[in-house]
């Protein structure tokens, strides 16, 4: 492993950070925003499991672990046409990245070479490719680079001290050395969290900090909101108050100028006034699409209406097909 990076950030300064006045920290993340980005203008990513359930990994939040009852079965990775159909209506729909989720702790050799087909069949469509696989051997981030993979998510999920409260069967390392891999094979990083799982403040601020301080900072930056799924160890976990996500989004992006920070899972139960104070703190990538995984999400009739009702225009296409324009 090489030599950590200069710490950009300190918890204690992204602390600070988050303690401040809710309009003073809009107005600062507001400003870094406008520095770096378009800010009427939102990435349109969608987000597909290609291979559902059956995970051995004991993440408390996912309904996909073999360790608890949800009601998710178990089923084989999806065919290239079925991805290409997919891949297809995405982009119709206005989606420039399609995102590949298959529920495993850690792909086998045989896995990586079908998820490189899925890979080249969604460039083939013509939009960005983007995978979540789990953990990554020496050698499989240069395969599906080789297949034309732009994006690897692999999330940090939380801050390091709190890991041992949400997973067991891997450390948080695990993650960190994943990340090492895709960066060595010239993949971009997709990587956040997960907040509303019982952690503190100060412990989201630990979140973004090893986020902030990665040898290169991702260039997406996923924010989920915590989907309490019946049958998980985190079902019952008390509603976290709405601003405090979205002064999760204005942290990750006066922290992380340049990256893309998304909307992503519980979008669905933040309503649209709360989804507006996220794109003003600076989100300006969404999940897009009916369904996340196995989680609901808003339907793309209503995303088109949020948008058009805020003036905010989707980014173009990477064929240059133009995405829909607000009214």
């Amino acid at each position: 492993m090489p030599a950590p990076s200069k710490e950009r950030w300190s918890v204690e300064a992204i602390e600070a950070l988050l303690n401040q006045p809710f309009n003073d920290l809009l107005w600062q993340a507001q400003q870094v925003h406008r520095q770096h980005h378009d800010p009427n203008e939102v990435e349109l990513a969608t987000l597909l499991s290609v291979k559902t359930g059956g995970c051995p990994e004991d993440c408390g939040y996912c309904p996909q672990s073999v360790h608890y009852d949800t009601g998710v079965k178990a089923e084989k990775l999806m065919a290239s046409g079925e991805v290409r159909r997919a891949a297809e209506a995405a982009k119709a729909a206005g989606a420039t990245r399609f995102c590949m989720g298959a529920a495993w702790r850690a792909p086998k050799e045989r896995d990586i070479e079908a998820v490189a087909e899925l890979v080249r069949t969604v460039k083939d469509v013509g939009l960005e490719a983007c995978a979540t696989l789990g953990m990554l051997a020496d050698g499989q981030a240069e395969k599906l680079k080789d297949a034309g993979l732009d994006y690897y998510n692999h999330n940090l999920d939380c801050a390091p001290d709190f890991y041992g409260e949400i997973i067991s069967t891997r450390d948080y390392q695990d993650r960190l050395d994943t990340l090492e891999r895709v960066r060595g094979a010239g993949v971009k990083v997709c990587s956040g969290g997960i907040v509303g799982m019982g952690e503190s403040r100060r412990q989201r601020a630990g979140l973004i900090a090893q986020l902030a301080n990665l040898p290169e900072v991702p260039q997406s930056v996923p924010i989920n909101h915590l989907v309490k799924v019946e049958g998980t160890p985190l079902a019952d976990q008390p509603d976290l108050d709405p601003l405090e996500f979205v002064r999760m989004i204005a942290a990750a992006r006066i922290t992380m100028p340049t990256s893309r920070v998304r909307l992503s899972a519980g979008r669905q139960q933040l309503g649209e006034a709360v989804q507006a104070l996220c794109f003003l703190a600076g989100a300006n990538s969404i999940f897009y699409g009916e369904k996340l995984l196995v989680t609901g999400n808003p339907d793309v009739g209503a995303d088109r209406g949020l948008l058009q009702k805020l003036g905010i225009r989707a980014r173009a296409g990477v064929s240059d097909v133009p995405a829909f324009e607000s009214d």
